[in-house]
């Protein structure tokens, strides 16, 4: 499974907006966008406006950063959401959403999507009683996630879900902590994603 694996806190320099790829360390003075609100690099400090092709290059490689996915999976993504009847923008965004290793994170049984990502591989979780550890997989309106009767006893998913059990879910999400499972009950919104793109620019950028 292909990943990313340089600094992510480099990433969020070079977008100039917190990611949220380290989980609680974003929330702290040790953040790196607090500590040096600029891009990385030698010439970070002195980069210009960007044009009308370098704003949507941005926002693409933004929120491709900001869900941890690669190139080639995104592209895909945005082919599929092209195929639905909605806006191709806000589409992009829910199928972003409703991957697995997304989820795991907004019912705050991760600290980032990259934790989430692997403890789905080391296969924590079930989907409607079903083990899965494949972090792309797409959560359906009605699916069950629940963690897995084994995990619920490790010193690892205890200490995760202790560190995170005050972070709201999204109200597209229902979560029982006390029964180890989430549901997903509803078709995400753009206001439910929290992340501050113009999604009509990624449009714009693959529709040359």
């Amino acid at each position: 499974m292909a990943r990313y694996t340089d600094a992510v806190c480099k990433l969020c320099r070079r977008e100039g907006q917190k990611l949220f790829l380290k989980g609680q360390r974003c929330y702290t003075d040790k953040c790196a966008v607090a500590r040096r609100a600029y891009a990385p690099g030698q010439h970070g400090q002195g980069r210009k406006k960007n044009s009308e092709y370098g704003l949507q290059l941005r926002a693409k490689q933004m929120t491709r950063r900001f869900y941890g996915v690669l190139e080639g999976q995104f592209r895909h993504y945005y082919e599929m959401a092209t195929k639905k009847e909605g806006k191709t923008g806000d589409e992009l965004l829910f199928i972003l959403e409703s991957r697995l290793d997304n989820v795991v994170y907004r019912l705050g049984w991760a600290s980032s999507r990259a934790e989430a990502r692997q403890l789905v591989v080391h296969g924590h979780f079930t989907v409607n009683g079903r083990r899965v550890d494949i972090p792309s997989y797409l959560t359906k309106v009605g699916e069950v996630i629940g963690i897995c009767e084994k995990s619920r006893s490790s010193d690892k998913i205890k200490a995760v879900l202790e560190e995170n059990a005050s972070r709201p879910v999204p109200k597209w999400l229902e979560c029982n902590r006390d029964a180890f499972e989430g549901k997903v009950i509803a078709v995400p919104e753009r206001d439910d994603v929290d992340l501050a793109v113009d999604e009509t620019l990624i449009v714009e950028l693959y529709s040359k």
